[in-house]
């Protein structure tokens, strides 16, 4: 098991992820962050095994993809989820539409299932 310490490589990169945020991710940072959402505490763009994710309550082990059309149906993103899965992860994906159309809806969900 790899120690912790400093990873520049993974660093630059959840950087850059954060740097080009899309629309809908700042829209859903803005309620999670400072642990807002039932005082739960997430991050974003963190590396999880040798994914990125979204964003990630490490504390209950769950992680909130948002997702466009593209990831319909997706072959990668079922293998990408099983694999987190089995390292003790809960992962919810949100289409970005419904983020954007529903956002206390969306938080709601969110707080139920942190509350599982």
């Amino acid at each position: 098991m790899r120690m912790r310490g400093p990873r520049p490589k993974q660093t630059r990169r959840s950087r850059d992820l954060r740097v080009n945020s899309t629309k809908v991710e700042l829209l859903v940072w803005r309620h999670l962050r400072n642990r807002q959402l039932g005082g739960f505490k997430f991050v974003r763009q963190e590396p999880v095994a040798h994914y990125y994710v979204d964003f990630v309550c490490r504390e209950r082990r769950l992680i909130v993809e948002l997702d466009g059309g593209q990831h319909a149906d997706s072959a990668t993103d079922r293998r990408r989820d099983a694999h987190l899965a089995e390292l003790g992860f809960r992962i919810i994906r949100v289409w970005n539409n419904e983020a954007l159309q529903n956002i206390e809806g969306v938080m709601q969900m969110l707080l139920s299932e942190l509350r599982k």
